[in-house]
């Protein structure tokens, strides 16, 4: 082997790593474009997710545009796969499938068939011949992943590996399996719910900030080109306990309904049951509104949700998720045209939040004429009033949600 020499990285010559595009544009999104030839990526999502159907509708998008792709599956049998194909609408000639889990007879097809497009499903069940250890094993996984970056780079052929998730979340095998693909995607969602969203958590040749939307439907996964709609579709209004949050997923502004149901506790240990919430920020607004609003909810069982599926967990879900427990312990609903959000910290005061300018354009946007914000935040201009509050108690008292003293 020769010697590596040393060089200044400005003698070093750069790629181009312009992406393809996928054909689905939630997809493009979150991937900053599509995929780029050679490189590698790892999709991983809880069994039943939707990960089988949303490569086979990539694979049929590559074929639509006039390429080639190789379809590995190892976990499928043949006729499994084209029973999905045809409800999909994928059956292409220049669709190929291969329902065997050897490494070294894909490389065999590779030179057959000589996709432009590789994917395997799953990496923790095809093998490689002079490896030791069952398929799934780590140094199966950790030889066979290893195999395929090295062809996917000699060919410049762009790869997407599918993986499968532990019960604490995280990706199965070794942690170089995560270190020797270029992207890792993971597509999440609540199995009652359509929505799906594609998170990047690592990518070589992009940005990790950006998601993809999907909807589950009968003819499979459908791109959501706007997400805010389809969350406050079916909104009451008028009813106690509800508020509407800008939130920020990556980049992106959705405007979500945050709800929250309290009644008498029927337990001497009152419960805290939240979904799509932070549950520890939630046990910490419940202590400051008893102590900084005079609200005493010691007695009473506190339901909180996000609806349709969604998640918020970011600092801004702490004002509207607050005030959404006042209105629904009052009984007092607010104004169906106002959104809220800062963050609230242990004294009661507000917060600011990032992406503020962003998430009022999304709100004036959808019909939103009123937005209850941290006192300092800024006169943006979008054709939306700012109601500016330095506390928690203010905030409340200004949507009329306290009773009159």
């Amino acid at each position: 082997m020769a010697p590596v020499e040393a060089r200044p990285l400005s003698e070093v010559g750069s790629t181009d790593s312009a992406a393809v595009p996928t054909g689905l544009a939630e997809a493009d999104r979150a991937l900053g474009g599509g995929l780029v030839p050679g490189s590698v990526t790892l999709l991983g999502g809880e069994p039943g997710i939707g990960k089988s159907t949303l490569i086979l509708q990539l694979a049929a998008e590559r074929v639509r545009s006039g390429g080639r792709v190789l379809l590995v599956s190892a976990e499928e049998s043949a006729a499994q796969v084209r029973l999905r194909a045809g409800r999909l609408g994928a059956v292409h000639d220049d669709l190929w499938l291969v329902d065997g889990g050897s490494v070294d007879s894909v490389l065999d097809w590779l030179d057959d068939v000589r996709p432009d497009l590789l994917v395997v499903d799953s990496v923790q069940t095809v093998h490689v011949a002079d490896e030791g250890g069952a398929p799934g094993s780590i140094g199966q996984v950790r030889a066979a992943a290893q195999r395929l970056v090295a062809e996917a780079k000699a060919r410049s052929l762009a790869t997407v590996l599918v993986g499968h998730l532990t019960k604490d979340g995280s990706l199965a095998g070794p942690k170089v399996l995560e270190h020797v693909v270029d992207t890792v995607v993971e597509l999440t969602g609540e199995r009652h719910h359509a929505l799906r969203v594609l998170r990047v958590a690592k990518h070589r040749f992009g940005p990790t900030d950006e998601i993809g939307l999907f909807e589950m439907a009968a003819d499979g996964l459908r791109s959501v080109g706007d997400p805010s709609r389809l969350f406050l579709a079916d909104r009451a209004a008028g009813v106690a306990g509800s508020v509407v949050l800008p939130t920020l997923e990556g980049h992106r502004p959705l405007l979500v309904e945050v709800q929250a149901l309290v009644v008498k506790a029927t337990t001497p240990h009152p419960r805290r049951s939240p979904q799509g919430l932070d549950g520890r920020r939630l046990a910490l607004l419940l202590a400051v509104l008893d102590r900084r609003v005079g609200i005493d909810l010691g007695a009473l069982d506190v339901y909180a949700t996000v609806v349709g599926g969604a998640a918020a967990t970011e600092p801004a879900a702490d004002l509207p998720l607050a005030l959404a427990v006042v209105s629904g312990v009052t009984g007092r609903p607010l104004d169906g045209a106002t959104v809220a959000l800062g963050e609230v910290g242990l004294g009661g005061e507000m917060r600011q939040v990032v992406g503020t300018e962003r998430r009022l354009r999304e709100a004036a946007r959808l019909g939103f004429c009123r937005a209850v914000v941290p006192a300092g935040t800024d006169d943006l201009g979008h054709g939306i009033e700012l109601v500016r509050v330095a506390t928690l108690a203010e905030a409340a008292a200004s949507l009329g949600l306290l009773p009159s003293a």
